[in-house]
Parts: C-alpha cells; sequence; structure tokens
C-alpha cells in the first residue's frame, strides 16, 4: 500500500532497498513528477553483486517513475483493478460477504469504483477517498462487503505522506464513517469491520508519518551536503583568487623593483660611457647582477606554479638581513639611501618570517616609488632614508625621500588620495595580514614622500 515514491532514496546507507524490506504491490518505485533527482549513493565495489543489481534496478525504475510518473500509476491502478475483478469473477468476495445474494452486478461495480480512482491516488488522495466512500457506505449497507474496500487505505497512506498531517483526522473520518453507519443495519458488523478499519487506518497513518520523517530527514541531509559541497567550492576560488593576488603582487614587486634599478643604472652607465668608461663597466656588471637575481626569484615564484614541480627552487622568502644588499642595489641605481636603525629585533618576541617579509617588501616597493616617480628637488640631490625602530611590541619602518612629483606616474607619489595607487594598496594589503597599518603622503616641511609601516610583534583578535 506504500509506494517507493516516498522513500526514493535520498537513502542513507543501511536504509535503502538492499536494507531486507519489501515493498508490497502498489509500491511506486519513484517519487513522481517534479521529484528532484535521486541522490543515493552509488553501491561501492565491495557491495553484494545482488545487492548492487537490485539497487541498481531499483534506481532505474525510480528514474522511470519521475519521468514518466503516469506510466507507473496506471500500472497500480491496473494491477488492483485485475485483483477486484478476479476477486469477483472467482466468487471469493462471496466468502466474507454478510449476504452473498447481493446483486454481483453491483458487486463488480463497487469493485471497480475502488481501484480504478487509485491512478489518482499520488495526486489527489483525499479526492479520491472521498469518492471511495459512497462506494464503501454501498459495500456496506448491501452486505456485499467486497474486500476490494481495503484500497480505501492506499489514498490514506498518501494523505499522511504528502498532504499536512491535519488532514488525517478528515481521511480518518471519511474512511470509517461509512463502515459505522453500516453497523446499525447488520448486527456484529461493528466489532468486525470498524475496528479493522480503524486499526488499517492507524497502521497506514504511522507509516505515512514514519516514511515522511525518514525522507524529510534525509533531504535535509542531502541539502546539507550540496550546501557544504558549495561552499567547499566557494573557498578553494576565494583561496585561489588570493593566491593569484599574492603572486601577482610578488612579481609586482620584484619585477617593478628590478627593473627601476636596471633603467636606473642603464641611464647612469650612458652617461658615464663618455667620460669614465670604468664607471660605465661596473653599471653594465650591476645591470647583469640585478637581472639574475630578478630572474631567479621569478623563477622560483613560478617554478611552484607549475605540476611538475619538485625541483622547483624553494630559496627562503627575504627577511631583515636581505635589506642591506636591497639597499646597497639601489645606492647602485644611483639613489643614495641612508639605513638607519634604533632597537635591537626580536629581543621580546621574535619577528616571524612572514612580518620580516612585510617589512622588506615594503621597504622595497617605496624605493622602486622613489626610483621611479620621484625628480630630485632644485636645491640638493634626490635622496632616500629608511628608519627601522624595534620596541617590545612593535616594528615601525619609516621610509622618506626628497623627490618631488614628475607628474606622469601611475604608482605612488603622483597618485591622487581619491584612487589609492596599486603599489600602496599591495604594501596595506601585506600589513592588514599582521594587524599592522601603512601610512602614506608627502611631507609636510620640505617636499618629499613618506612612507610609515607599523607592524604589530603578536598577533591580536579584531
Amino acid at each position: 500500500m506504500t509506494d517507493l515514491a516516498t522513500t526514493d532514496a535520498k537513502t542513507p546507507a543501511g536504509t535503502g532497498p538492499d536494507s531486507g524490506t519489501r515493498p508490497a504491490p502498489g509500491l511506486s518505485p519513484g517519487a513522481g513528477a517534479g521529484s528532484a533527482p535521486d541522490p543515493s549513493p552509488t553501491p561501492g565495489p565491495d557491495t553484494a553483486p545482488l545487492t548492487r543489481a537490485i539497487r541498481g534496478g531499483l534506481d532505474r525504475l525510480r528514474a522511470f517513475d519521475r519521468r514518466r510518473p503516469l506510466v507507473w500509476d496506471a500500472a497500480v491502478a491496473a494491477f488492483w483493478t485485475v485483483a477486484a475483478v478476479l476477486d469477483y469473477t472467482s466468487g471469493g468476495w462471496r466468502t466474507v460477504a454478510r449476504d452473498v445474494t447481493a446483486p454481483e452486478s453491483l458487486v463488480l461495480l463497487m469493485s471497480l469504483c475502488f481501484s480504478l480512482p487509485l491512478l489518482l491516488r499520488r495526486r489527489h488522495p483525499m479526492a479520491v477517498l472521498l469518492l471511495m466512500a459512497p462506494v464503501s457506505l454501498v459495500n456496506v449497507w448491501t452486505g456485499a462487503v467486497v474486500q476490494a474496500a481495503l484500497l480505501q487505505l492506499i489514498p490514506a497512506f498518501q494523505i499522511a505522506l504528502r498532504l499536512p498531517l491535519r488532514r488525517l483526522g478528515a481521511a480518518g473520518l471519511v474512511l470509517c464513517a461509512p463502515v459505522a453507519a453500516g453497523a446499525t443495519r447488520i448486527p456484529g458488523i461493528w466489532d468486525q469491520q470498524l475496528v479493522s478499519y480503524l486499526w488499517g487506518f492507524v497502521f497506514v497513518a504511522l507509516l505515512g508519518i514514519a516514511v515522511r520523517t525518514r525522507r524529510d530527514y534525509t533531504e535535509a541531509l542531502v541539502e546539507r551536503a550540496h550546501r557544504l559541497e558549495h561552499e567547499r567550492d566557494q573557498q578553494a576560488r576565494l583561496a585561489a583568487a588570493a593566491e593569484r593576488t599574492r603572486i601577482a603582487r610578488e612579481m609586482h614587486d620584484i619585477i617593478g623593483h628590478n627593473l627601476s634599478v636596471i633603467t636606473g643604472l642603464a641611464d647612469g652607465g650612458a652617461y658615464a660611457a663618455a667620460k669614465s668608461p670604468e664607471r660605465a663597466a661596473q653599471a653594465l656588471e650591476a645591470i647583469g647582477t640585478t637581472s639574475r637575481q630578478a630572474l631567479s626569484e621569478l623563477r622560483r615564484l613560478l617554478g611552484v606554479l607549475r605540476d611538475d614541480h619538485p625541483d622547483a627552487d624553494r630559496a627562503p622568502q627575504p627577511t631583515l638581513d636581505d635589506l642591506a644588499p636591497l639597499i646597497e642595489r639601489v645606492r647602485r641605481a644611483g639613489l643614495p639611501v641612508h639605513l638607519e636603525s634604533h632597537g635591537e629585533p626580536g629581543q621580546a618576541t621574535p619577528l616571524t618570517p612572514g612580518r620580516q617579509l612585510t617589512v622588506y617588501r615594503v621597504v622595497q616597493e617605496s624605493l622602486t616609488n622613489t626610483l621611479k616617480h620621484a625628480s630630485p628637488p632644485t636645491d640638493a640631490p634626490l635622496s632616500a632614508a629608511v628608519t627601522l625602530t624595534y620596541t617590545p611590541t612593535h616594528v615601525d619602518a619609516r621610509i622618506t625621500d626628497t623627490g618631488t612629483s614628475t607628474g606622469t606616474g601611475t604608482d605612488a607619489q603622483d597618485t591622487p588620495a581619491l584612487t589609492p595607487a596599486q603599489g600602496i594598496m599591495g604594501m596595506r594589503e601585506r600589513a592588514a595580514l599582521y594587524n599592522g597599518t601603512i601610512e602614506a603622503g608627502p611631507l609636510p616641511a620640505h617636499g618629499g614622500w613618506r612612507i610609515h609601516l607599523r607592524l604589530p610583534l603578536e598577533d591580536h583578535p579584531q
């Protein structure tokens, strides 16, 4: 009397078709029109061959029922119609009839009225039960008591399964009222027919509620699994985007800085070639060294992006110990840089490698911007100063220069405050990773530009 459509298996392990339960005739293999795709797991290689065959067959039946629900409804209705007609033609109805003299044509008509409406049992179960109610009254009143009357339990099960539970009371009344009315005419039918109808209704109602609860639970599990899968994919996309941003930022720092140094060295070498060939040779040598270093850093960065990267260069990222070579390269590119340090790093709290890389990249980006975009003042040469201050709780990096904006750049000093430059945005993102801050702007007194990085030495919850 149940439908496999009802348990259509958003089915947890151990409760599927192979769990030992068998459907009775009338059980549908699918959920009807509009049902969600069957999310039941595919049997694994360790499942018994018979179990795999049974589950595969049921899955195919469910899929067919979802595509053509009317075919299964017609098959169930035809099965019970044939059973009802056979009960009539074989005379089986006489074995339980209260009045065997009931007209046979009426018995056949009642048998068909109990079986044919099952075609609509899933789409309109309450209407089917209401249609059967007058036939049930005639059945009891005439004393024929055909066994096909028990088919009323099938739409009652569908009501418990598909409709609001408050409809169950009305369904029970529609099912039992005709029998109670007939009991007033035929003595002895009260305890035999009415009680059996009541117990049958209670059974199918509880069965429908149980199947409905299980179905809702499995649907919630499937929905949660889909949501978690979606969140996992979303997290993967966010992680990929963050990694692309990090790689782009690293390439910007590497290429921008080294090309700026190379450009400064090339311009200085061309200027010195006529007057001091030795200085020009030194500039060319510095260009070669800077180029090789840039290629090495890019090779290390891009090597880890390959699928076959076990041999990729895994040299450590720059630290504070690499600041002196960085400043020396900038000096050789033609920008005098003064490095000053106050305090000792890591006295109370060690400066983590990530924070050291942040300080290094901010100093590198600031000096690169000075090389690219700053023009020397009219009364003095262009210069820069880097001041590092270590405290027990913070590290401060202050980078200043004496230049003026060229008005043609796009990255730092010449960028309006309302449209922050890409370089400054990258520095702010690096600092934000460790709850740090970046302040950037022109010096108030004699011109020039200032970058101030402040990093806490410990992570503090925000």
